[in-house]
C-alpha cells in the first residue's frame, strides 16, 4: 500500500506536534511490519516563531516544503536543517493556502489557530483533498462555503476535536447507504462527515467538562481572574481555547460544527456538563438506545481515529481505566451562569456571517480578558461577543470576503465598545 501524503497545519502547535507523533508511532508499526499503513509527511505550515522545532520537524520527517505564516519568521529553515533534500520556503498570508494548492497530498491536517487557516482549509475542500479538521473557527464562521464545497469535491471533513470524532464513532454502522446525493450535493462516502443523518438518529449530545468555573456561582465566574480560568481541570490547551472551556464558548462553537459535520438542527444537538472527561458525546436513536464513546483527556487517540479510519491500530494516546468509570457526573449547563453556550445556537438561527462575528468578536473578548492593561472581567465575555452579534447582524455568506469583512468588523466593534467603556471610567 503506498503512503498516505499528508500536509500538517499548524506543525508547531498542540495539535500539530501530537499528530506528528501520532504519525511517528503508526510509522512505526509499518517498520515493524505490524501495519501495512504508512504516512508520509510531505509539507508543513507554521507561524515560524519556534525556528528550533521546525527546523526539527523538518529533519525528522523529511518533509520537502514549508509555509511560514510570519513576515517576521525565519527566513530559510532549510539553511539550519541537517543535509538532505532542499527544503522549498513559502512565505507570506497565504503561504498555507498555497502549500495546500501547490503541493499533491492525500490528507491535509487543520490544525492552525484562529481564522488564518481558513483560506487553506477551504482550499483543500474544494480541491477534493480529506481534511483532518481540528480547527473550530472553519466550520463556525465559514460552515456555509466549506462544506458545500466538500460536498462538491468529494473531500471528507474528519473531525480532530474529541466531542465530533465521538460522535461520529458512535454513528459508524447506523449509516450504510452508498454515495449519495443530499440537497443537490455530492456525499463521498456516508459514514464520513460532511455526513446526512442517519436514520434513527434522535439527537446528539456533546459533552462539556465544566472547565474550572461549573461548580463556582455566577458572582465569583464574572470576577474570575486569567490564572483562574487558564487552570483548566482535565484538558492541556492553547489559551483561548482554555478561556473558552472555562466560559462555555467553546461548547457554541461545538455545537455550530456539529450542525455542519452531522447535518443536524440545532435542536437536535444537546450538551452535557461531564467533569470526568471520560464520555466524549453521546447518540440517542429512535428506539430508547444510546451511544456513548469512552476514552482518556487525550487527544492522540481522536488524530489517529481521524488518520486511520476505518481502521483501528495500537496509538501512543493514554489507555481508559475502567474502574475510575464508577464515579460519571452528567448534569445540564446553566445557562444564567455560562450565558456564552446559547450563542452557538443564536449563530445557527442566524446564519450568513453570524458565525463570522461571533468567532471574531469571541477572539477579541478573550484577547481584551488576557490582556495586561485594560483588562476586561471574565463574565464581560459572553456580553461583548452578543452585543457584537446584535449590532452587526447577519448578511449573505457568499465567499471568503465575506468572512474576513464581517470578522474585521465584529474586531472593530468590541474595540470601540472597550474604548468607550474605558472612557465612560475615566470620565464618571
Amino acid at each position: 500500500m503506498p503512503a498516505r501524503r499528508v500536509i500538517v497545519l499548524g506543525s508547531t502547535g498542540s495539535i500539530g506536534r501530537q499528530t506528528l507523533e501520532v504519525i511517528r508511532a503508526l510509522n512505526a508499526l509499518s517498520d515493524r511490519g505490524e501495519s501495512d499503513l504508512r504516512f508520509e509527511v510531505v509539507g508543513l505550515a507554521a507561524r515560524g516563531r519556534d525556528p528550533g522545532l521546525l527546523t526539527q520537524q523538518l529533519a525528522e520527517t523529511g518533509a520537502t516544503t514549508v509555509a511560514l505564516a510570519d513576515p517576521g519568521a525565519i527566513a530559510a529553515p532549510e539553511a539550519a536543517a541537517p543535509p538532505g533534500p532542499c527544503v522549498r520556503t513559502l512565505h507570506g498570508p497565504d503561504a498555507a493556502e498555497r502549500l495546500v494548492r501547490e503541493v499533491p497530498c492525500d490528507l491535509v491536517v487543520a490544525a492552525m489557530v484562529g481564522s488564518a487557516g481558513l483560506p487553506a482549509t477551504l482550499a483543500a475542500a474544494e480541491l477534493g483533498r480529506d481534511i483532518a479538521l481540528a480547527n473550530k473557527e472553519t466550520l463556525v464562521a465559514a460552515g456555509e462555503l466549506v462544506v458545500p464545497a466538500a460536498r462538491r469535491s468529494g473531500a471528507c471533513l474528519l473531525p480532530v476535536d474529541s466531542e465530533h470524532s465521538a460522535i461520529w464513532q458512535c454513528l459508524q454502522g447506523a449509516a450504510r447507504a452508498p454515495a449519495a446525493d443530499v440537497d443537490g450535493h455530492r456525499v463521498a462516502r456516508a459514514d464520513c462527515p460532511p455526513m446526512a443523518t442517519p436514520e434513527g438518529v434522535e439527537r446528539v449530545i456533546l459533552t462539556a467538562s465544566g472547565g474550572p468555573f461549573w461548580r463556582w456561582p455566577k458572582e465569583r465566574i464574572d470576577t474570575a481572574t486569567p490564572a483562574d480560568a487558564l487552570n483548566h481541570p482535565t484538558w492541556t490547551m492553547g489559551p483561548r481555547v482554555t478561556v473558552d472551556s472555562a466560559s462555555l464558548m467553546n461548547k457554541a462553537m461545538e455545537v455550530i460544527e456539529a450542525h455542519w459535520l452531522f447535518g443536524l438542527p440545532g435542536a437536535r444537538i444537546g450538551v452535557l456538563v461531564h467533569p470526568q472527561s471520560l464520555v466524549h458525546s453521546l447518540v440517542e436513536f429512535a428506539d430508547g438506545s444510546v451511544l456513548a464513546q469512552i476514552g482518556a483527556p487525550d487527544m492522540r487517540w481522536a488524530i489517529q481515529y481521524a488518520l486511520c479510519h476505518p481502521r483501528r491500530l495500537p496509538g501512543p494516546a493514554r489507555k481508559v481505566s475502567l474502574p475510575a468509570l464508577g464515579g460519571l457526573e452528567f448534569c445540564p449547563p446553566d445557562l444564567e451562569r455560562f450565558p456564552a453556550l446559547a450563542l452557538g445556537y443564536e449563530v445557527l438561527a442566524g446564519g450568513g456571517t453570524s458565525g463570522a462575528v461571533f468567532n471574531a468578536a469571541g477572539e477579541a473578548a478573550v484577547a481584551a480578558f488576557l490582556s495586561a492593561e485594560g483588562r476586561i472581567p471574565f463574565g464581560r465575555i459572553a456580553g461583548l461577543v452578543r452585543g457584537a452579534m446584535t449590532a452587526l447582524g447577519c448578511s449573505p455568506l457568499r465567499g471568503l470576503g465575506d468572512v474576513m469583512t464581517a470578522e474585521a468588523e465584529a474586531r472593530r466593534w468590541v474595540a470601540a465598545a472597550l474604548a468607550s467603556e474605558r472612557g465612560a471610567a475615566h470620565n464618571p
